[in-house]
């Protein structure tokens, strides 16, 4: 049982761990964005007007 609760450690340890590293990336590699650049939100033109 000791073993099974030390595995489970280890692998919740290491998603974490996995997590953080593609949150590192995403974070640095990501695009940036550049005051005065357009947001595009995107709706479809047969959607509702509820104003």
């Amino acid at each position: 049982m000791k073993r099974i609760a030390a595995l489970a450690f280890y692998a919740v340890g290491a998603l974490a761990i996995a997590y953080l590293a593609l949150y590192a990336y995403a974070a640095f590699t990501g695009g940036r964005l550049q005051p005065g650049d357009p947001i595009h939100i995107f709706r479809k033109p047969d959607a509702p007007d509820y104003s």
